[in-house]
């Protein structure tokens, strides 16, 4: 058969223009295409015959490889077969290694600067990717930022982990859960193959202690219901923005971010429309005001003016997040938080009136865990909740007493 081997010329393989499959033998075709001198295209073939299967293997375009070249690759190709390897599956996996081996010089801080940049636009809030960057940089950057994520192990997960996990077991927890989304993320693109290292079930919880364990959970101190009305006072004789903003928290037992981020144009026919981006479900929320939280709108407008219910150091920023825990720190109550209030108002709420739990649930816009109870529950209970708070108002404006007990009738 040595007679078939080498059948082309390089003169023919330039001149041939009809269309068709040229053997220059031992399984090497060169193939033209194409109706026209325009159109026509001349590339190589490998035919070949394994297990009884016959394929044929693109080697390429005339204009890469010559004929002497296309010989080679062929050779090669022969090769493989004769030690029982498909030359197609042998390539495509070259390929996947090469395309492996160049994307893991991706490092984990590119992996986490591109996941931030997906992921970014779909969070809550700027602060919230701050989180998420801070946390990263700071602890976890230093020890595996420089890395390539295909070389990163549990070993390196936990150097980093371990001495978070008794000293700031909640910072360690979402820091874990953070490494874990970025290494997902970068496998997911094929920047790295393998088990995640970061991954809590079956895995980091075999070496760790849960979180519960390692320290009770710590509530926000919470001032006791008894005791609201003279602290309310001493609030209302507070100058200043940060104090009738507090007030305003209180009254409306909303979250710090929801209150700070007010607008003017939130509030219509004495409701307070929370959109959802300042929301923690992520849904617009409405409140029903009191006549003593619209008070307080109604003279900051006057008085101050500007894009938000409550500004900052400038009319167009709004009050720091920072400003009322100062506040509670220079009315020497440092012992409290103005998230703290959320639970005074659910312990007043059980406690001394009857309305139900869902109501009192709702006007805290908590979300609601059952799928089937949320399935049924489509309104909001707006007009019981203008009840509830307007008995947290009463008792947020008592002076004590009796006043403090409302055993609300109308739930």
């Amino acid at each position: 058969m040595a007679h078939l081997v080498g059948r082309l010329t390089a003169l023919k393989v330039a001149k041939v223009k009809a269309p068709g499959m040229y053997a220059d033998g031992a399984g090497l075709y060169l193939q033209v295409s194409g109706d026209s001198e325009n159109t026509l295209a001349k590339s190589w073939i490998f035919r070949f015959t394994l297990r009884g299967r016959s394929r044929e293997m693109g080697l390429g375009s005339l204009s890469l490889f010559g004929l002497a070249e296309a010989r080679a690759k062929a050779a090669e190709c022969r090769r493989q077969t004769y030690e029982g390897i498909d030359p197609i599956e042998a390539r495509r996996a070259q390929r996947v290694q090469a395309a492996l081996e160049a994307a893991t010089a991706l490092t984990f801080k590119d992996c986490t600067a591109q996941y931030l940049a997906a992921h970014g636009a779909g969070w809550r809030n700027a602060k919230h990717a701050a989180q998420w960057s801070s946390t990263l940089k700071t602890y976890a950057e230093p020890v595996i930022g420089a890395l390539a994520v295909q070389s990163i192990d549990t070993a390196l997960v936990m150097k980093i982990i371990e001495p978070l996990w008794s000293k700031k077991p909640e910072t360690a927890s979402r820091l874990r859960g953070r490494i874990e989304a970025v290494l997902d993320w970068a496998t997911v693109r094929g920047f790295r193959e393998g088990e995640n290292p970061a991954r809590w079930r079956g895995h980091l919880d075999k070496l760790l202690p849960a979180r519960a364990k390692v320290r009770k959970v710590k509530h926000h101190a919470a001032l006791p219901y008894d005791e609201l009305p003279a602290f309310m006072t001493a609030l209302r004789a507070q100058d200043g923005v940060a104090a009738r903003a507090l007030e305003f928290l209180i009254l409306t037992a909303a979250r710090t971010g929801e209150v700070i981020g007010g607008q003017p144009e939130e509030i219509k026919d004495k409701v307070w429309t929370v959109p959802a981006g300042r929301m923690k479900a992520g849904k617009e929320h409405r409140v029903p005001l009191s006549t003593p939280a619209l008070a307080i709108i109604e003279k900051l407008r006057k008085e101050q003016g500007g894009t938000y219910l409550f500004p900052g150091g400038k009319r167009d920023k709004p009050l720091s997040n920072m400003a009322m825990l100062a506040l509670l720190d220079r009315m020497d109550r440092s012992d409290l938080t103005a998230h703290g209030f959320r639970s005074t108002f659910r312990d007043w709420a059980a406690e001394c009136t009857n309305y139900p739990n869902e109501v009192v649930e709702m006007a805290l816009a908590h979300t609601i865990n059952s799928k089937v109870e949320a399935a049924y529950r489509r309104g909001d209970l707006f007009e019981k909740r203008k009840s509830l708070m307007s008995d947290w108002a009463t008792l947020c404006t008592s002076s004590g007493g009796a006043d403090q007990n409302i055993i609300s009738i109308r739930a």
